[in-house]
């Protein structure tokens, strides 16, 4: 009897033991803001790299117009140094600390009325930020979704999908080189951020507004009140006048290249950016040149210059009927 007990008590020990040695809380990797050659080794995800599940040192974050590329979803994050923080620097984008990495990863579903039928991801686009200065990487994901290799050359990837209303869609998917980034991400001759400007991401998302959660989260400094910030509307939302609505669209797929500094700004006398009134963006004398571009595909003709291979039909139809009142 004494002997069954000695078992019980180790088995009970072994048991609690085991318990507390399960308990213990993993290390989440630190992220390696570094152009490694494996888009794994710089820890952005944890678990199965295709669930693209983001690790808890980085965040998530949304735009409330999003810039069109060829009917591609998006995931946006963001990953700072331990313990920094962006800083408030007005309604652009923050000041963002050295060894900051921002990523963004296109993807397919197969079907989007169904998203168990699973997706395609084809490329994940990296900027960090080092020694003061952005630089751009693209990590190109192989057939089998396991992995993603450092890819500055750029290239095609055809792709198929079903979008929500049951249609059949397919088109070459370009995956732009190190240099075609640079048109696009280009400010006075120095590569820049484009989408996480404050004014882009001042709405709410589930009933939060997205710059407070920021702030509550110790991931932004110095806004004391997010009234303070302009807001970019959802070129969707039809409770928002026509204007507003085109003028927000051609603020994210447009004024990137079609604003001083940018790549267009000696070729072209338009001033797209939102904030732009519209006496000075010249989009009334520039009307018919602005309506041809956008409403045929034709490389090195059409508009957008480079990062499409269809066209946007509910942008060009929103437009259209934009430049209609001018």
């Amino acid at each position: 009897m004494k002997k069954f007990i000695n078992y019980i008590f180790i088995a009970l020990v072994c048991f609690s033991c085991s318990d507390e040695d399960s308990m213990t809380p993993v290390e989440v990797p630190e992220v390696v803001a570094e152009f490694r050659t494996n888009l794994s080794e710089l820890n952005l995800f944890t678990g199965n790299l295709e669930e693209l599940n983001i690790t808890p040192k980085a965040f998530q974050y949304n735009l409330s117009t999003t810039l069109f590329s060829d009917y591609a979803h998006k995931q946006r994050i963001i990953a700072l140094p331990n313990g920094a923080k962006m800083e408030y620097n007005g309604d652009g984008l923050p000041i963002f600390p050295e060894g900051s990495l921002i990523a963004k990863t296109f993807y397919y579903n197969n079907d989007d009325r169904d998203l168990s039928l699973g997706r395609q991801i084809i490329e994940t686009r990296v900027l960090i930020k080092i020694n003061g200065e952005w630089q751009s990487g693209d990590y190109r994901w192989n057939e089998a979704q396991t992995e993603a290799i450092l890819d500055i050359e750029g290239g095609s990837v055809p792709v198929s999908w079903i979008d929500a209303e049951g249609n059949t869609n397919s088109t070459n998917y370009n995956i732009p080189s190190n240099a075609e980034c640079i048109t696009c991400h280009a400010s006075y001759e120095r590569l820049t951020p484009i989408g996480p400007k404050l004014r882009n991401l001042n709405f709410e998302i589930n009933g939060v507004n997205q710059l407070q959660q920021f702030i509550n989260d110790q991931k932004l400094d110095g806004l004391t009140s997010i009234t303070t910030v302009n807001s970019v509307p959802n070129w969707e939302d039809i409770s928002v006048s026509l204007e507003d609505r085109a003028r927000a669209y051609m603020a994210v797929n447009c004024a990137h290249c079609h604003t001083p500094g940018g790549f267009c700004d000696e070729q072209s006398t338009l001033n797209l950016a939102y904030d732009t009134p519209f006496e000075n963006s010249n989009i009334l004398e520039r009307q018919n040149s602005i309506y041809s571009r956008i409403s045929t595909y034709q490389p090195g003709v059409s508009m957008p210059f480079i990062g499409t291979t269809l066209l946007h039909t509910e942008g060009v139809e929103l437009l259209q009927s934009y430049l209609d009142t001018l």
